[in-house]
């Protein structure tokens, strides 16, 4: 989709259109989620820090976006890709794969199927729609992106070199900032500077994976698309608006991210047993984006749970052992070590004492949430955990009225 939550905001509010338009979070370390191709002709992107997006556009409107009506969006559109495709694989709320293998002689050639979808998107949503096709998942992303906005771009199976040669390395799966860097140190600018190297060399540099990432820039990539991925992690965070040194409030927010986190995995009949602590020193160590140090600790449970109260306490524990000596912008819970609700061991003494009582109100509390969002009822003790922006990511385990 092209800049999905910007552009249903000018759907629905018609005196938005031809306004340079963003949504995000507000607060002093909130971020563009997205933004409108008005806004982006000022250089405001989507993960830019907001007060930067203002300064280049002192007449942008930013919003606070609505989740709720976003999710609904998405449901809508992955309804008509699955009028296309059986085989979807969603990759966040606006973006996704679709499998059009062996469907030529029923659906006709790619391009023209792409065509009809954007179309059908375009009427049922008044939404636009960039379409990338390929022969593999890789080439098919960045030809979407290229298409853009409102566009399709077929790359033909004997055109992927051609297409992939001139493009930079950042293009491919994997090749982050830092990695970018070595790369170019090594004098490997383009993709086709990749794809031309030697895998004895490209192994002395960087080990197996520059080999992988070769294969990649010559439009080797075996993966297929996975329609029902298994989820193997679940995690809640956020970054705050002033540095937290305050242990009470770190505590509070790791029983809001708990309970959070809890109700997801009650909803998709999961519990975990690993369970992680994630936070962000809030001094800088260097620059770029990894300029401040992330951590994590865990702790792994005789017994899988997806309570949140007990996912609380042990990593409130965790956070008590790593003794934190200066404040931190960022804090998280995750549960991983996930395994079927049903279908766990029996404890060899029995369930705990008050356990029954505590799957009661959880059951109580997973109600109301389905009923009236996520945050129509909280503990006493919870804090506040306000999002630096609106997330793009498919969350498994939410209600579809949430607002996350």
């Amino acid at each position: 989709m092209d800049a999905f939550y910007a552009s249903v905001e000018q759907r629905d509010r018609p005196e938005l259109r031809g306004r340079p338009v963003a949504v995000g979070g507000e607060s002093r370390r909130g971020v563009v989620s997205a933004a409108s191709y008005e806004a982006r002709r000022y250089g405001i992107h989507s993960a830019m820090p907001s007060f930067e997006a203002k300064r280049l556009c002192p007449d942008l409107v930013f919003l606070r976006g609505d989740m709720v009506r976003y999710s609904r969006e998405s449901r809508r559109i992955f309804e008509i890709f699955r009028e296309f495709s059986p085989v979807v694989e969603g990759l966040s709320l606006d973006e996704a794969f679709l499998d059009l293998s062996g469907c030529e002689r029923l659906l006709g050639r790619p391009a023209a199927v792409g065509e009809r979808l954007r179309a059908r998107v375009r009427q049922e949503t008044g939404l636009a729609v960039s379409v990338g096709i390929a022969p593999v998942k890789l080439v098919a992303k960045i030809a979407s992106a290229a298409a853009k906005p409102d566009g399709l771009l077929e790359v033909p199976p004997q055109r992927v070199r051609e297409f992939l040669d001139p493009l930079p390395v950042r293009c491919i799966w994997g090749i982050g900032s830092v990695a970018e860097r070595r790369l170019a140190d090594a004098g490997f600018l383009s993709a086709g500077d990749l794809a031309r190297a030697e895998d004895s060399l490209l192994e002395k540099l960087f080990g197996e994976r520059g080999i992988k990432l070769a294969r990649l820039a010559r439009g080797e990539d075996l993966r297929e698309i996975e329609a029902h991925r298994e989820a193997v992690s679940y995690s809640e965070e956020n970054t705050f608006d002033e540095d937290i040194s305050d242990r009470g409030l770190l505590e509070a927010t790791i029983l809001t991210h708990a309970e959070s986190v809890a109700r997801r995995l009650r909803r998709d009949g999961l519990r975990g047993r690993t369970l992680v602590l994630k936070w962000r020193e809030a001094r800088r160590r260097s620059q770029g984006p990894r300029g401040y140090p992330l951590h994590t600790r865990q702790t792994t449970l005789f017994e899988a749970t997806n309570d949140g109260g007990e996912i609380a306490r042990e990593v409130r524990r965790l956070l008590v052992q790593a003794h934190l000596s200066a404040a931190v912008r960022l804090i998280g819970v995750g549960v991983t070590g996930l395994e079927d609700a049903d279908a766990g061991q029996l404890p060899l003494f029995g369930r705990a004492e008050g356990s029954e009582r505590r799957d009661r109100l959880n059951s109580a509390l997973d109600e109301i949430a389905a009923r009236f969002g996520s945050g129509a009822v909280a503990r006493a003790s919870q804090g506040s955990a306000e999002r630096a922006g609106l997330s793009l990511q498919i969350k498994r385990g939410e209600p579809p009225h949430s607002n996350g």
